[in-house]
């Protein structure tokens, strides 16, 4: 007969406890899938406050205010020239005497460097951590063009495009797409912790709530 080893002698003892255990729940974690209350309207509110906590600037505006916002703050900017993805509603830019650049295969970083601002939809904000989600899909474009220009105007669609909380955004993702997470203006600190915006992407974040 052989003598069991340590690793035996250990396990043993473990299932020797535990013999009596009840069945451990199905849901072992019983993770809670959002801590915000059941309300569209506090969900909003929510994602408001933590969007500008994270020093983004934020607005809310009715489909007929859109173009006439957008406008603004492009304006207050000094965006002169402005990205256009794939896919932006029209109407979004309509009061706005920027250039459009359409985006396209010329487009590198150096000609996005030159323009001032781009302009984009989303695909989902997460109201919990102040986040906004693209995913390249219309209306957003390829990564790059809300990582150069320094100027980002994002519109969210709310209700719709609006949930409590990560574990809510997961499934209403395609994890095979580009996912880009955005809690505010691109930011850094130095050994000094004195915080740089603008180091890493846009310096500047405004975000409209629009709501339908």
């Amino acid at each position: 007969m052989t003598t069991p080893t340590s690793r035996e002698r250990i396990l043993a003892r473990i299932r020797a406890a535990v013999a009596d255990a009840p069945e451990a729940p199905e849901d072992v974690r019983g993770y809670r899938t959002r801590h915000a209350p059941d309300d569209p309207d506090a969900v909003l509110d929510l994602l408001h406050e933590n969007l500008a906590d994270y020093r983004a600037h934020v607005h809310r505006a009715g489909p007929a205010e859109l173009p006439e916002l957008v406008a603004r703050l492009l304006d207050e900017r000094g965006a002169r020239s402005v990205v256009v993805p794939p896919g932006l509603p029209e109407e979004w830019l309509a009061a706005s005497a920027a250039e459009r650049v359409a985006d396209g295969p010329g487009l590198g970083p150096a000609e996005l460097d030159a323009v001032d601002a781009v302009v984009t939809g989303c695909a989902l904000a997460v109201a919990e951590t102040g986040t906004i989600v693209l995913d390249g899909g219309p209306g957003q474009g390829r990564r790059a063009l809300t990582l150069v220009p320094d100027l980002h105007v994002c519109v969210v669609r709310a209700p719709e495009q609006v949930v409590a909380s990560v574990p809510e955004a997961l499934p209403r993702l395609d994890p095979r797409r580009p996912l880009t997470w955005i809690s505010g203006p691109s930011a850094t600190s130095d050994i000094e912790l004195d915080r740089v915006e603008g180091v890493h992407g846009p310096r500047t974040l405004e975000v409209v709530l629009l709501r339908g």
